[in-house]
């Protein structure tokens, strides 16, 4: 299960990568405007503030691949305190969305789901070994 979870938090780590990339990378672009819902105006006015949270984002995605590859290592204690902060974070990242906007329904599942299932299938992982 250990590897399951693994493999399931870096498909996540991957999807707040390409937030990063969106938020920080191409925010006032065609592209980035479709997927968020933003005029050219308003993206221009919340540049700064997609710059700056595109990168809580990497940070998330750096945690967990640091993570994943500790506890390939053999790391595990460390590893898996790095995972599951990492995805934890992505979580409740994810049910902050929900809650603060119903609309954001898609989005938040997107971001929260793949993390809740690393979560339990590490935790699986770890108890079982």
């Amino acid at each position: 299960m250990l590897i399951a979870g693994c493999v399931v938090a870096a498909v996540a780590a991957l999807i707040h990568a390409y937030i990063f990339v969106l938020e920080s990378v191409l925010w006032r672009t065609p592209r980035a405007r479709r997927v968020f819902g933003s005029t050219e105006q308003a993206a221009a006015a919340t540049a700064p503030m997609a710059f700056n949270q595109g990168f809580y984002n990497l940070f998330l995605t750096i945690e967990v691949v640091v993570g994943i590859v500790l506890l390939a290592a053999g790391y595990t204690a460390a590893g898996a305190t790095a995972v599951l902060i990492g995805t934890g974070s992505m979580l409740a990242a994810g049910l902050v969305l929900i809650l603060s906007d119903r609309s954001k329904a898609r989005p938040a599942l997107i971001q929260a789901v793949p993390p809740l299932i690393a979560i339990v299938l590490l935790v699986i992982g770890l108890v079982s070994r």
